[in-house]
């Protein structure tokens, strides 16, 4: 290696103080994120999605919760619950999991995604769709897709 590219050259104040405040500048620019941006990366399993949930087909109309997230249907006065009713489409706002949808005749479990796109189990498509999309179409009020005389 040539040993004469290395020689130390004499600097000045003003050199050093300049060089120095370069070097300050740029190292204080990389510690810098924009803003609204984070410097970590979010972790996708604490990211909320909007999703949309219609149970409008329900006959007759009930009530429908989502465990956790929505007001629950099982309350001492069905008459003054904050219950969700499925005459009414809303949106809930949900992570990546597993949930369980359900009235007081129907229930099942779906997922949301990473993607924030909705799964379920494939013998539910006569009552159920959304699969892969962000709305839950619920279409059956009960597990069988026809009409039944109650139990009573």
């Amino acid at each position: 290696m040539n040993s004469s590219k290395f020689t130390k050259m004499p600097q000045t104040h003003a050199q050093l103080w300049k060089g120095g405040l370069a070097l300050l500048c740029v190292v204080a620019s990389l510690g810098m994120a924009p803003v609204g941006h984070s410097a970590e990366p979010i972790n996708p399993l604490l990211q909320k999605f909007s999703i949309t949930v219609d149970s409008t087909a329900l006959v007759p109309p009930t009530s429908w919760q989502v465990p956790g997230v929505t007001p629950l249907i099982h309350t001492m006065d069905p008459i003054s619950s904050e219950a969700f009713a499925t005459t009414i489409v809303r949106a809930v706002s949900l992570n990546p999991g597993t949930y369980r949808f359900g009235t007081f005749t129907f229930d099942f479990p779906f997922i949301v995604s990473r993607e924030g796109l909705l799964q379920f189990d494939p013998s539910l498509d006569q009552c159920v769709k959304g699969r892969e999309t962000r709305t839950l179409t619920v279409l059956c009020s009960h597990t069988q897709p026809y009409p039944q005389q109650p139990d009573y």
